[in-house]
């Protein structure tokens, strides 16, 4: 089935690779941003080098209104405010939250957040929407390679088990990635945690590492 995803915030390398990844799975996927005219200009970056894709960029409000699923990769101090902007435009739509509550001093920090995670301040910002954590600990430098196969698991936190079967089938689309259940949303605060541990292993030996769970098998 065919979505049309939004990338809140998508003109970073998070969110342009996972623009990309989705375009080459035949999505209609546009970059949002708080300058339409920097969404507008990542999406060009990347029709340059898709063969094919309906891949455009736009304001985060116009996004949001086309799509049926939305995707959050913005930093987390603009989490919030950026939420509560979009609440009744998100209201009846998957809101998928990639978004890791970390700050940078001396390496990477996590940041304390009153609800447990990211994602389940979003869950609280947004009631209206069907909240889904994934897509934390792929490494955008691969997910923007297109022919990269990323060789990585999407950990896939929520409550509700259709948002979630949807979202999973998103990841699997992914060259090299699977999903895996990780259980409900209040465990979302570990795959964020997970993350911040990810970003200092690779920073310390300058690579590009996932996370693989072993021992599980999972259905295409």
């Amino acid at each position: 089935m065919s979505h049309t995803i939004a990338l809140v915030g998508g003109t970073g390398p998070e969110g342009r690779g996972l623009a990309l990844r989705f375009a080459m799975a035949g999505h209609r996927v546009i970059i949002g941003s708080r300058r339409p005219e920097r969404g507008a200009e990542a999406a060009a970056e990347l029709r340059a080098v898709l063969a094919s894709g309906d891949l455009t960029g736009t304001s985060n409000e116009a996004a949001v209104a086309d799509a049926d699923i939305v995707v959050v990769v913005v930093p987390y101090e603009a989490h919030r405010p950026t939420l509560e902007g979009l609440r009744d435009a998100l209201a009846g739509k998957i809101v998928v939250d990639a978004v890791v509550p970390v700050r940078f001093e001396r390496g990477p920090r996590p940041i304390e957040v009153a609800d447990g995670s990211a994602t389940e301040e979003a869950a609280v910002i947004l009631p209206q929407s069907t909240v889904i954590g994934a897509f934390h600990n792929l490494a955008a430098n691969v997910l923007l390679q297109p022919d990269a196969s990323v060789e990585a698991d999407v950990l896939v936190t929520g409550n509700d088990a259709d948002a979630k079967a949807t979202v999973s089938r998103l990841a699997a689309e992914i060259l090299g990635a699977r999903a895996v259940d990780a259980g409900p949303l209040r465990f979302s605060r570990f795959v964020e945690g997970l993350t911040i541990l990810l970003i200092g292993i690779n920073g310390r030996y300058k690579a590009h590492s996932s996370v693989r769970i072993s021992g599980v098998e999972v259905a295409p």
